[in-house]
């Protein structure tokens, strides 16, 4: 069985730049692998203070609103991504899907 090399040492440490850069912002590694150089990394929603935007909506006329649906469409589901190195050697960073 063979393996085939298609990273190089200035990829890979990108890649680790990457990934430590993730886990600063919030995320945490679900899988990873050394052979075929990926990680998948998850980032648990985030609560959301509802009353703090209702008074806000209210004190607003209803203009806060947009902000709170806002909040709540980005921030109300839980994030995973994947960041891996394709055949090419390019880094790449891409959303999945999540439950």
């Amino acid at each position: 069985m063979e393996t085939y090399q298609f990273t190089n040492k200035k990829t890979l440490d990108q890649f680790y730049k990457m990934i430590s850069a993730k886990t600063r912002n919030g995320f945490v590694i679900v899988e990873h692998n050394e052979k075929l150089p990926y990680v998948v990394l998850s980032k648990e929603k985030k609560a959301i203070k509802h009353t703090f935007h209702l008074f806000l909506t209210c004190l607003t006329f209803g203009l806060w609103s947009v902000v709170w649906i806002y909040l709540i469409v980005t921030l109300s589901r839980k994030q995973s991504i994947l960041v891996a190195v394709d055949e090419d050697g390019n880094l790449f960073e891409d959303k999945c899907l999540s439950l």
